[in-house]
């Protein structure tokens, strides 16, 4: 894994986009941990995610706690991962 340096972090070059984990056509919550805990294992450490990453009418911040459910259960040391997260913007509700 190439990594680069991120203000004073270092972090890998590529990350995981955690967006289709909570979106239409995810895969089940097991499935989704097993794909963080695999990206956790080729060296990724960057993961990005949003609290409007979820559903229509689901709980907004979906995406952000599957994110540390995962890194909770994973069972190597997770103390450089960097999630990058961001907010402000959220989906419409389904009755707008």
């Amino acid at each position: 894994m190439r990594y680069r340096t991120l203000g004073p972090r270092r972090v890998s070059a590529i990350g995981l986009g955690a967006m289709p984990l909570s979106i239409e056509g995810h895969p089940d919550e097991r499935r989704a941990l097993a794909t963080v805990h695999a990206a956790l294992d080729t060296g990724i450490t960057l993961l990005d995610t949003a609290d409007s990453y979820h559903l229509p009418g689901a709980e907004p911040g979906h995406n952000e706690l599957l994110v540390a459910r995962a890194l909770a259960a994973y069972g190597g040391d997770t103390d450089d991962v960097l999630g990058a997260t961001k907010g402000g913007r959220g989906r419409p509700s389904p009755s707008a």
